[in-house]
């Protein structure tokens, strides 16, 4: 009966542990809201270059990290790139952009 009782504290003991360090994050990496807000800033920002027919959304990739976006990919212009920029700094919670767009020459 005890060995029972051993076992099964045993089995709470490592399900408790799993499920509590499932949810974490590496040292050096956002919690898990600051990620999903994050998250919704990049699709907010994704969705903004869909619908402007200036910026291709194909072309540029948005990341987001701690209300930081980082754009990188190509522009077939320098305006292109600009807009990107302001497209992105126009979305609600960010709080920088980085432009790593390059801009191809023909």
């Amino acid at each position: 009966m005890k060995s029972r009782y051993v076992l099964a504290s045993i089995l709470t003991a490592v399900t408790l542990g799993t499920v509590a360090t499932g949810c974490s994050v590496a040292r050096h990496q956002e919690s898990t809201g600051a990620y999903v807000d994050d998250t919704v800033i990049t699709s907010r920002v994704k969705a903004k270059f869909a619908a402007d027919k200036t910026v291709s959304a194909n072309a540029i990739s948005v990341e987001t990290m701690k209300g930081v976006v980082q754009l990188s990919g190509f522009a077939k212009s320098p305006e292109e790139k600009s807009q990107a920029e302001l497209l992105a700094r126009s979305v609600n919670g960010v709080q920088d952009v980085r432009n790593d767009i390059i801009v191809k020459s023909s």
